[in-house]
């Protein structure tokens, strides 16, 4: 069985005011909620088991996903409480429910592509703690903040200006276990402080994607994601 994680509980404010009733992950995109589009996705890559990280109107994800059944999927969810932990945050909250190698990405995130390889590619191989799935962006979409020489990430860096950093972070990762438990426990954090120590460390390989991301973090973001789900690439 495998499972992926959904990191799906920040307050979304680029969004707003939409996102101040509705969170992000449920806003309309083609005619239905962001989150069913995601969830097919995530089947038909082999998925069988999703854990939800929710805060912000967490009630409302839950109400809607339910059990995961209609999907074809076992749900279950994390929450964070009060206090927002951030991505690398969240996820350690959730380290009981987390199996020993896993995938996770963001509650806003469209990849066209094969979600299962970087989980396969991080099960295939021992010297690695993580397995990024990259683009080369070339800053076109969003600035890039990846060196990579195709097999490894070299380099991880936010608002890197280096043009080797050609690549960016796509948006699904696959992580061991015990990797997120270097994380702190109960403090806010992000995602990549870990994706940063494992690329320092020489423990982060790379799984090169080759059709752009799509997300729904913005309002040009989502009205592109529609265009692509409208008249899909063959």
């Amino acid at each position: 069985m495998t499972q992926v994680v959904i990191l799906a509980g920040g307050l979304a404010t680029r969004m707003r005011p939409r996102t101040l009733t509705v969170p992000k992950i449920l806003l309309d995109v083609a005619g239905r909620p962001f989150v069913d589009w995601q969830l097919e996705l995530l089947a038909k890559c082999k998925y069988t088991r999703v854990l939800f990280c929710v805060a912000h109107l967490a009630a409302q994800v839950r109400e809607h996903v339910g059990d995961g059944a209609r999907f074809g999927l076992e749900v279950a969810f994390a929450d964070d409480g009060d206090k927002l932990l951030g991505t690398g945050g969240a996820l350690r909250a959730a380290a009981s429910e987390l199996d020993d190698a896993f995938l996770v990405t963001y509650g806003d995130s469209y990849l066209p592509f094969d979600y299962g390889a970087p989980l396969a590619e991080l099960r295939a191989h021992d010297d690695c703690d993580g397995v990024m799935s990259v683009f080369k962006n070339d800053g076109k979409w969003e600035a890039s903040n990846v060196k990579t020489d195709g097999a490894w990430v070299l380099e991880y860096r936010k608002g890197a200006k280096d043009p080797a950093f050609d690549h960016i972070d796509y948006g699904a990762i696959a992580l061991r276990r015990a990797a997120v438990l270097e994380l702190p426990s109960g403090v806010p954090s992000g995602l990549d402080e870990l994706q940063t120590r494992l690329a320092a460390r020489r423990r982060l390989r790379a799984y090169v994607a080759r059709e752009r991301f799509y997300e729904i973090g913005s309002p040009d973001g989502l009205a592109a994601l529609e265009l692509r789900l409208q008249s899909p690439s063959p």
